[in-house]
């Protein structure tokens, strides 16, 4: 994607929302679309109708963008996001980043339903991911020419998720009494879930939590100097000695289930981040 086509989409945008700015950017992920309820919407757009901007091909993901008030924050909540396994390149999936950067986000918050690979997680537990693996994956969103006006040819990944957001919603979350955990995530392309001994290599190599997200999309923000939270809601485990049959009805029941607890982390984070702008 060129930095035309992404001026052309932000323009696009700011035409239909006379110019909204928001704060935030917000991905909801598998199952976890419950959040927009308590967004005060005053825009929404479908994605069919944005210039260069793919559409979301899974169930689950209604494809649109909605624009409102959060915590008393102004953000752009993307209802559905693109994957690599639905055919989309690196640099497609990654396309409304670049785009929310350019209406203005000062940071992006990213959630997932995740595969849980630690022993001591439970199913509809949080994860407020620390550090991601994402060797795995085949092609990279930033190959190819830089966007040199958005960012650096070799960006800086040694704090990918921003320290002080992680600390900060892990603190929320203990205050509140929410099962939450900081760990690793491994992103794969999917969309087959994983064999046993792909578990048990991805465990080798450190991974608290797998799915098929979230890593592309981090990558394009950090390369755009974003600020970055993500939150993995452990919707199943993946401990090889004792693996069940994957069933995605059970799947979306456990994110739904952690769904209120992601969201009421998400909205204090907001609010702790109004917080200190105003100070």
């Amino acid at each position: 994607m060129t930095l035309q086509q992404i001026q052309e989409a932000a323009e696009f945008i700011q035409q239909q929302t006379n110019g909204f700015v928001p704060q935030a950017g917000i991905i909801l992920g598998t199952g976890l679309g419950a959040l927009v309820q308590d967004i005060s919407i005053e825009f929404t757009i479908d994605y069919a109708g944005i210039p260069h901007f793919p559409l979301s091909t899974v169930e689950s993901h209604k494809g649109r963008l909605l624009f409102g008030t959060l915590s008393d924050k102004k953000v752009v909540c993307m209802q559905g996001r693109f994957h690599y396994y639905e055919g989309y390149t690196m640099q497609q999936v990654t396309f409304p980043v670049r785009v929310m950067k350019l209406l203005g986000i000062e940071q992006l918050i990213v959630s997932n339903a995740a595969g849980g690979l630690n022993e001591h997680y439970q199913v509809s537990d949080l994860m407020i991911i620390s550090d991601h693996i994402g060797l795995f994956l085949p092609e990279n969103a930033l190959i190819g020419t830089n966007l040199s006006t958005l960012g650096d040819r070799f960006p800086d990944m040694s704090e990918p998720y921003d320290a002080s957001l992680v600390s900060t919603a892990l603190d929320i979350a203990k205050a509140n009494g929410i099962r939450a955990h900081a760990g690793v995530y491994a992103s794969v392309t999917g969309p087959q879930l994983e064999t046993k001994a792909e578990y048990r290599m991805l465990r080798l190599l450190g991974a608290d939590a797998v799915g098929m997200s979230t890593v592309p999309e981090v990558i394009v923000a950090r390369h755009m100097d974003l600020p970055v939270v993500g939150i993995s809601v452990i919707t199943d485990m993946c401990i090889p000695e004792q693996l069940e049959k994957a069933e995605i009805q059970k799947i979306l029941t456990a994110a739904f289930k952690a769904e209120p607890n992601m969201t009421l982390i998400i909205k204090k984070l907001l609010s702790n981040a109004e917080n200190r702008s105003n100070k």
